[in-house]
C-alpha cells in the first residue's frame, strides 16, 4: 500500500457555503449554474433529487438493513453472505448500491469504509455521503492511522480492538453493520433502527445507546 504523507485535520461537517466549496464542489456549482442559465436543467428536478436522497432514500434505508440483520440471524447470514442480493430483496438498489459488501463489527473487531479514489459511497442505504467523506484528508489518513481519526470523530476504541479498512470502489461498495446495543433484548426492528446512525454505518461511529 503507498504511504501518504500526513495531511491536515479533517474538516467537521458543517454546512457548505459557497465561499468554503472544495474545488469539485465549486465546479460542480458552477456546472449546474450554467446548465440552469441555459435551460437544459430544471433547477426545481435538482433540488427534487437533493432532498429524495437527503431525506427519502437514506440512511434510513440501511438503518432498516442493520435493524433487521439485528433481529434476524437467517438475514444476517445472508447479509453476510450475499449482502447486494439481501438489501435487493428489501428493494433497497439503485445509484452506487448495485454491488454492496456488508462487513460486521463484533468484540475485538470495527471496520472502517473509505473511498481513496474519489467518494464511491452506497447512496441508495445512506443517502448523500458527508462531506468529511469525500475530504482528501479522511480518504488519505484514515488508510494510514484510522485510531487517529476515528478518535476525531470521538470514538476511541480499546488498544486490542483490531481495525479494518475497506476501500470501496466504483465495482463494490460497502456497509458496516454495528454491534447491537445492550439493553435492546425484544426491540422491534423500528425501534432498533431510530438507534442506527449513518456514522455508525460507515464505521466512525457507534449505534446509539439506548437512552
Amino acid at each position: 500500500m503507498k504511504v501518504h504523507n500526513r495531511v491536515p485535520a479533517m474538516p467537521h461537517d458543517h454546512h457548505d457555503h459557497d465561499n468554503h466549496l472544495d474545488p469539485m464542489d465549486a465546479r460542480v456549482r458552477a456546472l449546474e449554474t450554467i446548465l440552469v442559465q441555459k435551460g437544459l436543467v430544471d433547477p426545481a428536478a435538482v433540488d427534487a433529487i437533493i432532498e429524495t436522497y437527503a431525506h427519502k432514500v437514506g440512511p434510513q434505508n440501511g438503518a432498516a438493513v442493520v435493524a433487521r440483520a439485528w433481529s434476524e440471524p437467517a438475514f444476517a447470514d445472508w447479509l453476510a453472505r450475499d449482502a447486494t442480493a439481501a438489501v435487493g430483496a428489501m428493494g433497497f438498489t439503485g445509484r452506487q448500491g448495485e454491488h454492496v459488501k456488508a462487513v460486521f463489527n463484533a468484540p475485538g473487531l470495527h471496520h472502517v469504509i473509505v473511498c481513496t479514489l474519489c467518494s464511491c459511497y452506497p447512496w441508495s442505504l445512506l443517502g448523500l455521503p458527508p462531506v468529511w467523506y469525500k475530504s482528501p484528508a479522511y480518504r488519505s489518513r484514515v488508510v494510514i492511522e484510522p485510531r487517529a481519526v476515528l478518535a476525531e470523530f470521538g470514538l476511541v476504541l480499546p488498544e486490542a480492538t483490531q481495525l479494518r479498512v475497506w476501500d470501496s470502489t466504483a465495482e463494490l461498495r460497502y456497509l458496516v453493520v454495528p454491534m447491537r446495543p445492550e439493553g435492546t433484548e425484544g426491540w422491534t426492528p423500528e425501534q432498533l433502527a431510530e438507534l442506527v446512525t449513518r456514522e455508525s454505518m460507515i464505521g466512525t461511529g457507534l449505534a446509539r445507546v439506548p437512552a
